[in-house]
């Protein structure tokens, strides 16, 4: 029978056999064979050539054991700088003591192996498949709801698919040419709106009352149209959201001002949208903490709880932009304020709606959502830009008057192509001045323990700004701020290992304030920064 070349150090130096027994370190097949403790394989498993295990036997066993490498393969693939007998006799000389003097042995007698380099860019391709869920039909007893499609959570305690969370995922999808998850969660979406005549905040049946921030007509652009069943279920589905925003134009008042549901009618006539939810209990999510709350306002409790679920809804849970005093959660009134950003929202929503109906050759429709879409503008000029300041504003329904609080909800008219090139000049400089911080973006110049409010920023805001920025011709000062959002999600990543929820743009670490510790994952800021990445390459 053939039997397979044993090194020559087995031989040589059993001495080594005696010392490796003595600490417990078990031998390699081959040397117990060649102790006569084995038996010889029938054929030569590496043929003829001997593995590392093999060379270095009780040497190669101690440092695996000390696992003073984390991936086992980097010693594996080391490279040996002297003879393999020479390191094992000097190996029994010096018999390192511990993982550190045995981890200078080998790195004196080794070249080890350079570490993968892995970006920013390669670690956030990593996670998708690690936030990634597979169509879901829950189990009796759960709040989950069903989705026909994979999806992308948003991670930590976001266990669930999240509306307006999931259109700045799939740009980073759309970056890493994930386009195969994109179409997906389109797919999930135009079912939820099929099945409850509206996307939920969250895929939760305790979300069920409220939506948030109308971000799919933003999701459908992100594919093109060419398949006609397909367009014509997309087109069904946007008519239906937008149906679900304007319901209240129903039941608002005969005449004069007013609101319902999310609809508001100004004195002089105007429409805008505003935020809400149909129920005026706790949140199911957050009930000791909205009780809590509600026990610190001067009127009734119902009021506080829905203009605690309509912030919720804003995605802006929570900020000096919903609150009568700043210092205290307890004076929220969002529903008593039309948002810019929700306005800005709803004038994409109708200009996506008549694209797509003039592709259908419904000029009705077309007409119909055209006119929609410039009346909206002209409520938003009208009530919304504040010159003087340099800024579009939220509306205050009760004083009849712009609010004013700054926030980078300024930014959104630009984004959707809603400002004229002079309110964006105005913007632009009036964001230069106020709202960028070393980090990236603020979110308001309110410092109040909120998580909406400054010194935090957020992933949307970001990518808001700098792609309405540049629409306008404003490249240098969006590149700006893509350049040091991206410096402190890179920072944060390269000290924790982590892309985060929310971030201090003053500070460049991880955000604070809140309900809840900051999450990792994290959806937003993956897309954002990875479609960033993509469009800034001299940022990797």
């Amino acid at each position: 029978m053939e039997r397979a070349t044993i090194p020559s150090w087995t031989l040589k130096n059993s001495r080594i056999f005696a010392c490796a027994l003595l600490m417990g370190a078990a031998l390699p097949a081959m040397a117990q064979r060649a102790l006569g403790q084995a038996p010889s394989p029938a054929t030569k498993p590496n043929a003829g050539v001997a593995t590392p295990h093999e060379l270095f036997g009780p040497l190669f066993e101690a440092v695996q054991a000390a696992r003073i490498y984390p991936d086992a393969k980097t010693f594996a693939d080391a490279v040996a700088n002297e003879d393999p007998q020479t390191i094992l006799a000097q190996y029994q000389r010096e018999q390192p003591k511990d993982g550190a003097a045995l981890k200078a042995f080998v790195e004196r007698y080794f070249s080890l192996p350079a570490p993968t380099p892995v970006t920013l860019r390669q670690h956030i391709a990593s996670l998708w498949p690690v936030l990634t869920r597979p169509p879901l039909d829950p189990p009796k007893g759960s709040s989950a709801l069903a989705l026909p499609a994979n999806y992308v959570v948003p991670g930590g305690r976001f266990r669930e698919i999240y509306y307006w969370d999931s259109y700045f995922t799939m740009l980073g999808l759309k970056a890493d040419h994930r386009t195969d998850l994109v179409d997906s969660m389109i797919v999930d979406f135009k079912s939820l709106i099929e099945r409850y005549g509206f996307i939920p905040n969250g895929t939760r049946s305790y979300y069920l009352s409220r939506s948030q921030p109308p971000f799919f007509a933003a999701m459908t652009q992100l594919k093109p149209l060419g398949d006609r069943a397909d367009d014509a279920k997309v087109l069904a589905a946007l008519k239906t959201e937008h149906a679900f925003w304007m319901r209240g134009s129903g039941c608002l008042p005969k005449a004069g001002a007013g609101a319902c549901e999310r609809v508001a009618r100004l004195a002089d006539g105007t429409v805008l949208n505003r935020y809400w939810d149909a129920k005026d209990s706790p949140r199911d999510e957050a009930l000791g903490e909205d009780v809590a709350t509600a026990r610190e306002a001067q009127r009734p409790a119902s009021e506080v709880y829905r203009d605690l679920r309509a912030a919720a809804e804003s995605g802006w849970d929570f900020s000096s932009r919903w609150l009568d005093d700043p210092a205290r959660l307890a004076t929220i009134r969002t529903t008593t304020i039309a948002p810019v950003d929700l306005n800005s929202l709803m004038y994409q929503l109708e200009g996506e709606i008549e694209r797509r109906c003039e592709a259908a050759g419904d000029s009705a429709c077309t007409a119909q959502f055209r006119r929609a879409k410039e009346v909206r503008a002209t409520a938003v000029r009208k009530h919304l830009w504040v010159a003087a300041e340099r800024r579009y504003a939220d509306f205050d329904l009760v004083k009849n008057a712009p609010t004013t609080v700054r926030s980078a909800a300024t930014l959104y008219p630009l984004w959707v192509g809603m400002a004229a090139q002079s309110q964006a000049d105005a913007v632009a400089a009036a964001t230069k001045a106020e709202l960028l911080a070393e980090g990236g973006l603020r979110t308001t110049l309110v410092r109040n323990g909120q998580q909406w409010d400054s010194p935090n920023g957020w992933a949307p805001l970001q990518w808001v700004a700098v792609d309405g920025l540049a629409r306008y011709g404003h490249k240098e000062l969006a590149h700006e701020i893509a350049r040091r959002w991206v410096g402190t999600v890179a920072r944060t990543w390269g000290e924790t290992g982590k892309l985060l929820e929310k971030y201090d743009v003053e500070e460049r670490k991880s955000g604070g304030g809140g309900e809840y510790p900051t999450q990792d994952g994290f959806g937003w800021t993956n897309g954002v920064t990875s479609a960033l990445l993509e469009r800034y390459p001299d940022l990797n």
